[in-house]
């Protein structure tokens, strides 16, 4: 027996006024990262040091101007993470771990020339999720960051004094085929090409010139 058995003939014609029954016309299982637990932090960093490196171009003028900072979100990571389950309190945990986001920095050498260099900012969390009993498809504990830094300045032997805002976003996830109801293939609208066109509104005219239909007054 499988998820399909029993449903190739479900678009059939339904009790209602003869369409499938709520429009659904059969299980599709999907292939996707289900997420078990999730949780948001807002941080506030202020006068962090950090020390830049991969200069690009290399060898910058000393010594530099801060210019902006930028989070590179999807290369988030977790370090020394521990999931400490609860004796008392099924599938929950203490998740620790450190929060490593990485940032690129842009500035401006002692002659001008605009330059990027790359440094991380690590943020600790002790946060309690719903992490699921082990299974042959293990759970991942997995991070999302991003950032806005309004201020900086460049302190010297590399290193930046930045003043930040982070957003985390923890996760409990774990790869699985999810079955899901469907309501059949997507239609895909044409697109809509841009134009500029002249003749277009000239094309679109009637051929021959309307007449409005004449009323009969009482």
């Amino acid at each position: 027996m499988s998820f399909y058995s029993g449903n190739r003939n479900c678009c059939a014609p339904g009790p209602i006024n003869g369409n499938p029954l709520n429009g659904i016309c059969e299980k599709v299982c999907i292939h996707t990262e289900k997420v078990f637990d999730a949780c948001l932090k807002h941080v506030q960093e202020n006068d962090i040091r950090v020390t830049a490196t991969d200069f690009n171009p290399s060898s910058p003028t000393q010594p530099l101007t801060f210019v902006s900072a930028n989070c590179v979100a999807n290369e988030t990571t977790i370090e020394n993470l521990v999931v400490d389950r609860f004796d008392d309190r099924p599938c929950f945990a203490r998740v620790t771990g450190n929060v490593v986001v990485p940032i690129v920095i842009a500035y401006t050498d002692a002659n001008g020339v605009a330059g990027t260099a790359t440094t991380n900012i690590t943020i600790s969390q002790d946060v309690v999720l719903f992490v699921p009993q082990p299974s042959i498809v293990p759970f991942r504990v997995v991070a999302f960051a991003n950032c806005v830094t309004p201020d900086g300045e460049y302190v010297g032997d590399n290193v930046f004094s930045i003043s930040t805002c982070i957003t985390i976003i923890l996760k409990v996830v774990a790869d699985a085929d999810i079955l899901v109801p469907s309501y059949g293939y997507c239609q895909v609208p044409p697109c809509q090409e841009f134009t500029q066109d002249v003749c277009s509104g000239f094309f679109e005219l009637p051929l021959y010139p309307q007449v409005q239909p004449v009323v009969p007054s009482n």
